[in-house]
């Protein structure tokens, strides 16, 4: 199995959540406003990305760019992935914004963060490209690493 970039289907939203935070470029189809499998279709052509379903029908359609996960829920779909050989580990450094895939990168020291983000004379602060959502390494975060682990 591929290591990405990845297109998830509308019924992958939380999957798609967990992979950016993994590291992975996971955009999902209702953040493009997609629905439609023929244009899932294409943008997993266009942009040469495996597309995550658990639709089989759409999944063979994709070919070798489709995995058809049969898990519901999205701990029983990263154990599916995992078992395919891909990395199910939270990401040292993020790469990827959980909510947008857009681009994160290091908020420079002293630079002002917003009220709900820690200062970056607290920790380190990731800030998003492309939503501008802050991200640090809170409780969330070994929760979340946690959870990865425990998978």
């Amino acid at each position: 199995m591929s290591d990405g970039p990845f297109l998830l289907d509308v019924m992958c939203g939380k999957l798609a959540t967990m992979l950016r935070v993994c590291g992975y470029d996971a955009a999902y189809a209702l953040d493009r406003g997609v629905q439609d499998d023929d244009r899932l279709l294409d943008i997993a052509r266009r942009e040469d990305r495996t597309l995550l379903t658990r639709d089989v029908e759409l999944a063979t359609r994709a070919g070798d760019r489709g995995v058809c996960l049969t898990e519901r829920d999205t701990d029983g779909q990263l154990r599916e992935l995992a078992a395919r050989g891909l990395d199910i580990s939270l990401d040292p450094d993020p790469d990827y914004c959980g909510d947008c895939n857009g681009p994160v990168e290091a908020v420079p020291d002293g630079d002002p963060t917003p009220d709900y983000a820690p200062s970056t004379d607290e920790c380190a602060v990731w800030r998003c490209r492309d939503c501008g959502q802050c991200f640090w390494k809170g409780s969330h975060w070994d929760s979340m690493k946690e959870r990865l682990a425990a998978i």
